[in-house]
């Protein structure tokens, strides 16, 4: 019985081989030990072979014979990770992460020894979310290195980096990191639970873990931050948020999110306040434009003439003599070209995609305007509202305003101003229902929360900042105790 126990537990050479289909890769070194001998397992192209050689092969080589037992062996190794206990798919598995399985053939038993050599890329600087000031370095695809930048960042004793796995057929590493005297008990448990529920084959990227994790997953907007910055992610971590990190995947993800946090970035943090409240603003005021401007030049010129004063009126009316379509087409024809370069652009190589983006704007512009299918002042209008949508600091909340633009302006094309009036009231009533980790989209407007609007909306100077943002619900909102007694500063408490 105890045999027939072991046997399931501890496969041999025989049955891995037929597990993983007969892989070329599998490897299988025997040496000589007792009766039978050992059988060292592994997978070439997954390994390093100087650990393996060094401190596995030449170490079982230079023992004594009756030192070449599975207990001695054991605990005697000299390799970091070592793994005891196992069962068979446990040693699949390890196999396939660059262990390797070293089987006692009289004793039925093993233990995997970790002599992995993970393909890194170096730390580098972030392509997506380029800063002028702070840190450049970015998050890389290993896991290893992600929590090690972390750490050497942020030495907290409270620093929690629980371990958890994801993936029926594919299983990968996640940690989810917080603070653990800061972040919410709730929150945290919540997160917990939807990740341990997921039941998916693979994920492949945080991004894809995110979509997954979501309240309502058929929103266009982002219920989580996504960032390959880890200022950005310790600087979340220490307002109450939580971050979740995922082997294979440069991007870490942090929530809960409110609206409002898509249009700040790590820049604000390193600038005078006085900038960044202005930099933060205009976005804001960026982000509206986008998603109206066009709207609105299609609601005028198709049903209001009588907004437009009569000397902009000629202006308009000469320019848009030639164009045989109605506003609606005009200016969806144009969007639609606007998108189509933007996509151009993002998939040819980069040195040939800006060329692309700035010849193919100008020539075709140029070209359309010449040949009477749009007007000059469409134009203008059409790049500001692209303009206005990529200075989202977060790429997908950029995405979801261009998109929301579409239906805005086909509603202004049908009912006018009061089209809009009606595409502003569905998309209000649809943040005001969406929620991140249960918490609030659009917090903290909604509920009003007075002490965090200079978090979100303006940014005050440093030493004003004595608390954390109530909306995250942190275990401990304070941030400093006490002022300098030299400050004259008013008390926001």
């Amino acid at each position: 019985m105890t045999d027939r126990h072991n046997n399931d537990n501890f496969p041999r050479y025989e049955k891995i081989k037929l597990i993983l289909n007969e892989s070329p890769d599998l490897n299988c070194r025997k040496m000589e030990a007792g009766q039978e001998g050992i059988h060292i397992i592994y997978m070439k192209n997954l390994i390093k072979p100087e650990i393996l050689n060094e401190y596995v092969i030449k170490y079982i080589e230079n023992l004594p014979r009756k030192f070449l037992r599975y207990t001695y062996l054991m605990k005697n190794i000299p390799i970091e990770e070592i793994k005891v206990n196992i069962g068979e798919q446990e040693v699949i598995s390890s196999l396939l992460d660059g262990f390797a399985y070293i089987y006692f053939l009289d004793e039925k038993k093993g233990f995997i020894v970790n002599c992995a050599n993970p393909i890194e890329r170096s730390i580098e600087k972030a392509e997506t979310e380029s800063l002028v000031y702070g840190p450049k370095i970015s998050f890389t695809e290993s896991l290893t290195s992600n929590v090690k930048i972390i750490r050497q960042n942020l030495k907290d004793n409270n620093l929690c980096t629980d371990e958890m796995k994801i993936g029926e057929r594919v299983q990968k590493q996640v940690r989810i990191v917080y603070i653990k005297d800061i972040a919410n008990d709730d929150t945290l448990q919540l997160l917990k639970d939807r990740i341990s529920q997921l039941k998916t084959e693979n994920i492949i990227d945080s991004s894809v873990l995110a979509q997954c994790l979501e309240d309502n997953h058929y929103s266009l907007f982002p219920h989580f931050i996504l960032t390959e910055l880890p200022d950005r992610f310790i600087y979340s971590i220490l307002n109450g948020r939580i971050g979740v990190l995922i082997d294979g995947s440069p991007v870490g993800i942090i929530g809960p999110a409110n609206f409002f946090s898509f249009f700040e970035s790590t820049e604000d943090i390193y600038l005078r306040w006085s900038l960044s409240t202005f930099i933060r603003l205009i976005r804001i005021i960026a982000m509206i434009g986008s998603l109206f401007l066009t709207a609105i030049y299609v609601a005028t010129m198709t049903y209001h003439f009588e907004l437009i004063p009569s000397k902009l009126l000629i202006i308009i009316g000469q320019s848009r003599s030639q164009v045989p379509f109605p506003p609606l087409l005009e200016a969806l024809l144009l969007e639609i070209l606007i998108e189509l370069l933007r996509e151009a652009g993002a998939r040819l190589p980069s040195k040939v995609g800006q060329t692309m983006g700035i010849v193919g704007g100008i020539v075709i512009g140029q070209a359309t305007v010449e040949a009477g299918l749009t007007s000059n002042i469409l134009i203008i209008i059409v790049a500001f509202s692209a303009l206005g949508a990529f200075s989202a600091p977060i790429y997908e909340m950029g995405t979801a305003i261009r998109i929301a633009r579409f239906p805005i302006i086909i509603l202004a094309g049908v009912w006018g101003l009061n089209g809009i009036i009606v595409g502003i009231c569905i998309l209000m009533v649809h943040l005001l229902k969406l929620t991140s980790l249960n918490k609030p989209y659009l917090a903290p407007l909604y509920p009003l929360i007075m002490k965090d609007l200079q978090y979100f909306l303006i940014r005050l100077p440093h030493h004003l900042y004595m608390r954390r943002p109530l909306v995250n619900r942190p275990k401990d909102s304070i941030r400093l105790k006490k002022r300098l007694k030299n400050s004259t500063d008013f008390d926001e408490s």
